[in-house]
């Protein structure tokens, strides 16, 4: 049994420094001993050497299969206290004292943005990131704290009275009747706008499988961002991410480029080239403006999805090798599948799991988390410049044809003209309005 009075101790176990050192923050705020792990193994030795009171970890882990990990810790070590990100118990009988705490962390750590109630939905009280003093959270019950991080259909339109206005700043969520569940933000994405949260749970979920999927989104979104992270978040993130966009290839060469080709196997092939597939082998390959592709190699690239065999130009041996698909496009495929241009079943089979990355006119309240994301990345390279209020309201007054790649243009450009103030003014943000 767990001495409640011996000093809180967890591990996190997470290939998600940003989640890591969130939850991190939080915890050693309420005078918790952390840990951390970014695998499995990792934290199986942290534990072993740390005997901790709890362990939170993530949906999937790097070297290990989660719930096999999960019931193994609680086999082994049946006094942790096994949790979620979502704060679901994975542990049978483990439960901390303090589980409370570890919730909160939780709450936090997720950043969770509550939306405003609209007519006709229903809402839930649920507790801002800041909103609980440390010292509410040591003395609160579990039971008071729960409706603020898993809010219960139960507790729909009902906000607990036991936790008073002067401690905990209520505000509201739209939420289903099934338990909402915890939306923990991907590094390098940038936004906490409700679409973003979509996208952001959509690719946690598809993430740790091996399902090929298709994004989609306008030019300018931010789709190989995406295909980034679905890699990352994947088992195959210490594994090669291979790029290749198809409408930057001449027709001539992509069959070669994509597939690899041995000495002479057409003019100029002077030697032997592995392709874009072997090379992405054990990891992921991102096949960007998919819809490019000529339609007499789409045959070919739907044989290989579908064994996972390919040939090299100019030789008669197959090679197997084990590489994810990630596909993007800007175009309708559907539509040009109906058109002749895009073959429907290489559609199919790229669209096992679709993403829509939405447009920037889509999620208008990300632009001050994007303008002071672009903002530090200049700063990188030369000085720090802010931007005036009057130049935010501007930016927020356009419809962004171009997205977050033109959202980064017109900073850019707009530190240039500042010259050497520190601040980019209204009068430095040039926008271009583009016909649709």
């Amino acid at each position: 049994m767990i001495n409640v009075s011996e000093i809180r101790s967890v591990v996190l176990a997470s290939a998600d420094r940003a989640l890591r050192e969130r939850l991190r923050e939080c915890l050693t705020g309420m005078r918790w001993k952390v840990r951390e792990a970014s695998g499995g193994a990792e934290a199986m030795a942290q534990i072993e050497e740390f005997k901790p009171e709890a362990l939170l970890m993530d949906y999937w882990l790097p070297d290990l299969e989660a719930e096999e990990f999960a019931a193994k810790i609680s086999e082994m070590y049946p006094g942790v206290d096994v949790l979620r990100v979502n704060g679901e118990s994975m542990a049978v009988g483990a439960k901390s004292p303090r589980r409370h705490e570890l919730l909160h962390a939780l709450r936090v750590a997720a950043e969770f943005v509550a939306s405003d109630t609209t007519a006709g939905k229903t809402a839930a009280w649920i507790s801002a990131p800041t909103a609980v003093p440390k010292v509410r959270v040591a003395e609160a019950s579990e039971d008071e704290l729960l409706p603020f991080i898993t809010p219960n259909v139960r507790d729909i339109g009902h906000r607990p009275s036991s936790v008073p206005d002067s401690e905990i700043h209520a505000v509201e969520a739209v939420v289903t009747r099934e338990k909402a569940a915890i939306v923990v933000p991907i590094e390098g994405m940038i936004g906490s706008s409700a679409v973003m949260m979509e996208l952001t749970r959509l690719i946690r979920l598809v993430a740790p499988t091996s399902a090929t999927v298709l994004i989609e989104g306008e030019t300018g979104t931010g789709k190989e961002v995406v295909a980034n992270a679905v890699h990352r978040l994947s088992a195959r993130a210490n594994k090669p991410f291979c790029v290749l966009n198809c409408a930057a290839i001449p027709e001539a060469l992509l069959e070669a480029e994509l597939f690899g080709h041995t000495r002479g196997a057409f003019t100029g092939a002077v030697t032997s080239r592995t392709g874009r597939i072997e090379a992405a082998h054990g990891g992921t390959l991102f096949l960007d403006e998919i819809g490019e592709m000529p339609i007499t190699l789409q045959a070919k690239m739907l044989r290989f999805l579908e064994c996972g065999e390919l040939q090299r130009v100019g030789e008669n041996e197959v090679v197997r090798v084990d590489v994810r698909v990630i596909a993007a496009t800007h175009q309708q495929l559907e539509k040009g599948a109906a058109e002749g241009k895009f073959r429907l079943d290489l559609y199919h089979r790229l669209a096992v799991f679709p993403v829509e990355v939405p447009a920037l006119r889509e999620r208008m309240d990300d632009i001050p988390a994007l303008v002071e994301f672009f903002l530090t990345e200049m700063g990188k390279t030369a000085p720090r410049k802010k931007l005036a209020g009057a130049a935010m309201i501007r930016l927020k007054e356009h419809d962004w044809p171009g997205n977050v790649r033109e959202l980064a243009h017109v900073l850019e450009r707009g530190a240039i003209l500042a010259g050497t103030s520190s601040v980019i003014g209204v009068e430095e943000i040039r926008l271009r309005s583009v016909r649709r």
